[in-house]
């Protein structure tokens, strides 16, 4: 399906997954009405505004997510909306406030706005894995999670190293809010629960994902002892769009490529660069926290095939390198 004469929006459109979509969707001919919180925040958005096709097709409009109404004139005209903006989780003063308010608030009221205009044919979320996990059934390696499996509030709560506990509230809630908000006013949604998402950034600073990683390659002393399901950030965003071409998309989809433990993660880059200073040790001494599976099979569906495992890490590397967030030189 070509986007030439389609007009979608992409909310938060300056943050990671969200500037692929927006550089995936130009490269489709689609006319992209992109929300940031300011506009004329060049540091935010210059990298938007050099995309191949945005000189024609790329419109920022300025959306808070605790506006109700403020994604009116973005969503206006448009065929479908893909919702990213989301609280990061850096430095989170008030949990309440800062995180999980937004982010319910904010996709009901991106939501609202959708309802409002009727040439919406399908709102694509971005939800998250740790809206999928945290159920109470066994993480293990014979175990395999598919799109049935949604997040238990309560759950979320229990301490996991180096995933913040309020952001996990916040994935499973707004997108438990944004289900039904959907089932009650008749839209059309589909939710994508990426995993950890790496890979190159197109925005000129670090998001909570790719930091975790940074910190594992830059000196970090320990690793955390967590297994996480990780995905190139290139495989999320153009799965959201096939989620929105396909006709017969529906549902939730599960992205992730591979599930390793960060041991593993460090193996495999201390082969592939022998001169990254990379922690020799986990952050406790309990045992590695299990792996698990998470099933292809629906995501398939969309004709989805993923960037292997270490060319994704050898491209999120080499990004890092290219921006000067990584000065010594790899082998």
């Amino acid at each position: 399906m070509s986007g030439h004469g389609q007009v979608v929006c992409v909310t938060g459109a300056s943050g990671f997954i969200a500037s692929w979509l927006v550089k995936l969707l130009l490269l489709r001919g689609y006319t992209v009405h992109a929300t940031v919180r300011d506009p004329n925040d060049q540091k935010k958005v210059e990298h938007l505004l050099g995309l191949e096709g945005a000189k024609e097709r790329l419109h920022l409009f300025k959306a808070n997510l605790m506006e109700e109404g403020s994604f009116d004139s973005a969503i206006s005209g448009c065929h479908g909306v893909f919702h990213t903006a989301s609280p990061v989780p850096f430095a989170v003063n008030d949990p309440q406030a800062d995180l999980i308010d937004p982010a319910i608030k904010g996709t009901i009221n991106v939501l609202t706005s959708c309802k409002k205009f009727s040439s919406i044919k399908r709102v694509v979320l971005t939800s998250s894995m740790a809206a999928v996990l945290f159920t109470g059934k066994p993480q293990a390696p014979e175990v395999v999670v598919d799109e049935s499996w949604f997040s238990d509030p309560e759950l979320c709560k229990e301490p996991i190293m180096s995933i913040s506990m309020w952001y996990r509230i916040s994935k499973t809630l707004a997108e438990d809010a944004a289900w039904k908000f959907c089932k009650e006013n008749g839209i059309e949604m589909i939710s994508m629960n990426p995993g950890m998402v790496i890979g190159p950034m197109l925005q000129p600073t670090l998001n909570g994902s790719m930091a975790l990683f940074f910190s594992c390659v830059n000196g970090a002393k320990t690793f955390p002892n967590a297994a996480f399901g990780l995905v190139h950030v290139k495989d999320v965003a153009t799965a959201h769009i096939l989620a929105f071409e396909v006709p017969s998309a529906s549902g939730r989809y599960v992205l992730v490529e591979t599930v390793a433990h960060f041991s593993e993660v460090v193996r495999i880059l201390q082969e592939l660069y022998p001169s990254l200073p990379l922690p020799d040790k986990c952050a406790d001494d309990k045992p590695f926290a299990p792996t698990y599976q998470v099933s292809k099979e629906k995501v398939k569906s969309l004709g989805i095939s993923y960037t292997p495992f270490e060319v994704t890490l050898k491209e999120t590397v080499q990004n890092l390198m290219d921006k000067g967030l990584l000065s010594f030189k790899c082998d």
